[in-house]
Order: C-alpha cells, then structure tokens, then sequence
C-alpha cells in the first residue's frame, strides 16, 4: 500500500527515507495558530489530524496518508516557530541550561476506508547552558529558523544537547518507531 507524507517537511521525508520507506509528497498547509489556552499536546493532535484530513481529501486510490506536527513547551508555554532573530535569541535563552519536552502529534488515514489513528509522542530535552555568543553564532548559521523551539537537534544545534529522554526521531520531527507501530496496526507492510 502507498504512503504519503502530508508535509514538505525535509526532515520528516529524510526520516522516512533513511528508514527505507517509500512514500509519496502531498504537501498540508493548515493554520498553526494555538486554540486559547490549549495544551501542546492537544495542539499537536489537533494539527497532525487537520493535515491528514486535508490530504486524504485529495488523494486518490488506496493509500495511507501519514501527517505530523512538532511543538516544543516549556513550563506549560508553547514555543513554536520564531518568526525574528529576536524571536531566535528569546527562545534559546529560555532554553538554556533547562529542560523542555518535544510534543509530535502523528495522525494517520487509510484510504479508501479512512480507517484513522493517532498518537502523541513526547521526548524531553536538555539543553547545556548557552552564552550571548553561541547564541549569535548559531542564530548567524540560519538554522534556527522554521523550526520548533528555534533549534534542530540534527544538526548544528546538536553539540548543545547533552541528553535526551525517548525517541531522537521525535526531536526531528517524526517519531519513527511509533509511526511504524501504528502503519502495523493499519495492515502495512502485510501485503
């Protein structure tokens, strides 16, 4: 059965792709905006499913569509993606020295029976204390920017992550081992 990635999200494609799936793009553009006073979690859910929908609509023949969404909080605050240096500059120093969770939303649609499942994965964080000037200097490699919590685990951002507590890909932006849990329990891979 086809899977189709609902995100243009390089890292989750890279995920998938490295774990040696194949899959189809059809990207999802939903409104990320946070409901008042709603929880991360419920963030996540709420958007991951949002997507697939969005694409189950639209896909044809057999299939199953997978979508995520990724948000970081901190002491019950959503950090979601900076939209200015500035942005960069405040969530790193809350950042800095402390703890924080990774909240990934996973949502999944198969079709033609739009049979549905989801989940929420949640990976804690720790970041090493940063100064001014580490802060500069990553915010100056760019890579801050379009991502949760204005850092990715991945790459350049790495050396400041001492230890991490549950699933690395959830970090990335899609936590591989219980999407693969719930594609089984969908029936994938029997054919």
């Amino acid at each position: 059965m086809r899977l189709i990635l609902a995100s243009a999200s390089i890292r989750r494609a890279e995920v998938l792709r490295n774990a040696g799936l194949h899959f189809q793009v059809l990207s999802s553009a939903v409104d990320e905006t946070p409901l008042p006073g709603e929880a991360a979690t419920a963030l996540v859910r709420r958007l991951a499913e949002a997507k697939a929908e969005l694409v189950a609509a639209r896909a044809i023949g057999p299939a199953i569509i997978v979508a995520a969404d990724t948000t970081i909080a901190l002491d019950g605050r959503i950090l979601g993606k900076p939209r200015s240096s500035e942005e960069v500059r405040s969530m790193l120093r809350q950042l800095s020295g402390r703890t924080h969770a990774v909240h990934t939303g996973l949502a999944l649609v198969q079709l033609p029976d739009m049979e549905r499942r989801s989940a929420v994965e949640t990976t804690l964080v720790t970041f090493s204390p940063l100064t001014d000037a580490e802060i500069t200097q990553y915010l100056a490699s760019g890579e801050p920017f379009d991502k949760a919590g204005a850092y990715a685990i991945q790459g350049h951002a790495g050396r400041f992550i001492p230890r991490i507590e549950g699933d690395y890909f959830n970090v990335v932006g899609l936590p591989l081992a219980r999407l693969y849990h719930l594609l089984r329990e969908l029936g994938w891979g029997e054919e």
